[in-house]
């Protein structure tokens, strides 16, 4: 099932999935373990179980290859290692759930279009009465492959003899490759996810991950005036569902939930919450202005938000970070675990999505709010007393304290873990960690050091929070056309049944001078040429030119700032919904005529200026902290 609306249950197999609870869930240390009941971890239990006890015998598999480095098969490993006497992987690789350099190392998708997933070949052989763990033999078909050179590769050696296996140790964690340095664990957690009672972390137990609405194009737009006409639609929908089934209800006890509710998908979302808790008990939504607030939903694009439990699947601890638009905090927020992108953080003033950074985002913020007498009919209540307190722990300060003085203040810390998040050695020394685990930092030995960290982090956190407000650099060019009669953009898109969708925003004429608004408005950037990235085509009248080189070195959630906002800063017609988001909106609903280009020029420098900030960060030996 991929949707909430699409009402086909996954199907579900008792006995199966039981004996996966009591081995591969069983032997895990994830947090999250929900992809180990995926269907082909499900064919690799059901296969295993029919080999015969007394002689044994050999299970073939080609299937999703994430398996071999994922952090919720870590307990899948295990068991593998423990059922099985010897097993070959052939790891083909593909993987195009990567991106940028990943993307290009990961080489060609074995099954063309079908699949953006890894693939791998998997021979488990069992001997009877062979005692011990299984002797693990791996071979890696290499990087920047294409996909006719891979199949080449597998044809040339014929058989499995023939391939120059290595064999592998794995380790006390189950990892096979990319195996974890166990210096990393000497040190402090910014966070501790499974026992949130231990308060020998950087960060108090009030930290957590993004928003999750389970209906993004309903819950977020570019334009307020949209968002608050998407929302109401969607609760009168509800509210007019809920009337229907307890009147049906009155004459059909037995009436069951998802058979009888609207599946529309351009009157609303349904997800679990709605369909087998809200609905069946009859409660109704209410709008709530106060609900909308800014958000940033990816890198460098802000959007509205409509953030209300009733249509929000959840919302974690960001009612504890920001409960109004009045109270300010800022946040670090760090990729999920298992990501594919590469470690990334950056930190944010507004309320956060859950893939801001890939991976389901965790967000660290400096402060957070304890809201007293919660009792409440939408989100917050008006009347409630909400008292600040500091996020970075007692524990860490008095560490902190103690091997630096007293100059020391919270804040310092917080922007002293922004930078080391952002060293590049420390990335790249700890990368399967990173992969695998929350960071670890030491308080680095030498306290010029650590003070070097903070203040070049500050200056870092302040230019990635005011991005709006930097100059754009000033090399770049911008070569525009004469204005002249300027026609709004149009939203494009193809829907499932193929046909050609072509809407313009509602608010596309709604303010004064808008042939200045349609000068400036944004359809689709593009670069001149797929390799050509010093130039940008902003629209039909301008072209910027120029952009260094080192601009693009700035990546963050797999993607170069300057690409984020291209991706974004585009208008898009959702297929399921029919929803057109325009981020032009926002330009003309904050006056701004200029808004998307200032914007994306800022973002250069910023790009820039970041590099040049990263690149000068100190050199730690990290195997002596």
């Amino acid at each position: 099932q991929k949707d909430g609306n699409s009402n086909t249950q996954n199907q579900f197999y008792p006995k199966l999935e039981s004996k996966i609870a009591d081995t591969y869930v069983a032997l895990s240390n994830a947090t999250n373990k929900n992809s180990t009941y995926d269907s082909y971890i499900k064919a690799f239990r059901w296969a295993s179980d029919r080999l015969n006890k007394t002689d044994g015998g050999v299970i073939a598999f080609v299937s999703n290859g994430a398996w071999l480095d994922g952090n919720a098969q870590d307990g899948f490993r295990k068991t593998l290692e423990s059922e099985f006497s010897s097993i070959y992987v052939f790891n083909l690789r593909g993987n195009q759930r990567t991106s940028g350099e990943l993307s290009r190392k990961e080489g060609g998708k074995i099954f063309g279009s079908g699949s953006r997933t890894p693939i791998a070949i998997t021979i488990l052989v069992r001997k009877p009465n062979q005692p011990g763990k299984a002797k693990i033999f791996y071979h890696d078909i290499g990087d920047y492959l294409s996909r006719e050179d891979k199949l080449k590769i597998i044809s040339d050696f014929h058989d499995v003899s023939k391939l120059p296996f290595i064999q592998l140790s794995p380790n006390e964690h189950g990892d096979w490759i990319s195996q974890r340095n166990d210096k990393f664990d000497t040190w402090i957690p910014i966070g501790d996810k499974e026992n949130k009672t231990n308060n020998k972390t950087f960060f108090v137990p009030y930290y957590g991950r993004g928003l999750a609405t389970s209906r993004d194009v309903w819950c977020y737009n570019s334009s307020k005036k949209q968002l608050v006409k998407n929302i109401n639609s969607c609760i009168d929908f509800y509210n007019s569902e809920v009337d229907r089934y307890l009147t049906e209800k009155k004459t059909s006890p037995d009436l069951v939930v998802n058979d009888f509710i609207n599946y529309d998908s351009t009157k609303f979302s349904w997800d679990r919450n709605q369909r087998d808790t809200d609905l069946p008990k009859g409660r109704k939504y209410s709008f709530d202005e106060k609900s909308i607030r800014n958000s940033v939903y990816r890198p460098f694009f802000k959007q509205y938000c409509y953030f209300n439990r009733q249509l929000n699947n959840c919302v974690y601890q960001l009612p504890q970070f920001l409960p109004n638009e009045e109270k300010k905090n800022i946040a670090i927020t760090v990729n999920g675990l298992s990501s594919k992108k590469g470690y990334s953080c950056l930190v944010a003033d507004s309320l956060i999505d859950l893939n801001f950074q890939t991976a389901g985002t965790q967000c660290f913020p400096l402060y957070w709010y304890e809201t007293i007498e919660p009792e409440q009919n939408s989100l917050f209540n008006d009347n409630a007393q909400i008292i600040k307190h500091e996020a970075i722990s007692d524990f860490i300060l008095e560490h902190a304290q103690g091997k630096y003085g007293n100059k020391v203040q919270r804040e310092d810390i917080f922007y002293y873990v922004y930078g080391i998040l952002h060293s590049k050695s420390y990335r790249e020394t700890f990368e399967a960690d990173l992969k695998k685990m929350l960071p670890r930092i030491p308080l680095v030995s030498d306290y010029q050091k650590f003070w070097a960290f903070s203040k070049a982090e500050r200056d870092l956190a302040n230019l990635h929070l005011n991005y709006e407000k930097v100059e754009a650099y000033p090399d770049v060019k911008v070569e525009s056309s004469e204005q002249t009669q300027c026609k709004p953009v149009k939203a494009k898109s193809v829907f499932d049944d193929g046909s050609l969708m072509v809407a313009e925003s509602e608010s596309s004429y709604s303010a004064s001078n808008s042939d200045e608004f349609n000068y400036y408005a944004v359809e689709k950037m593009k670069f001149p040429k797929k390799d050509q990235k010093d130039t940008i085509i902003y629209n039909r009248y301008h072209t910027i030119t120029n952009i260094p080189e080192k601009a693009y070195e700035y990546v963050v959630n797999g993607k170069s700032a300057i690409e984020w906002v291209m991706e974004r800063y585009q208008v898009t017609t959702d297929q399921k919904s029919g929803i057109t988001n325009n981020p032009n909106d926002w330009s003309r609903e904050h006056n701004k005529p200029r808004y998307i280009l200032d914007l994306l020029l800022s973002v250069i420098n910023v790009s820039v200026q970041t590099v040049n900030i990263v690149n000068n960060l100190p050199e730690v030996d990290w195997e002596k902290e």
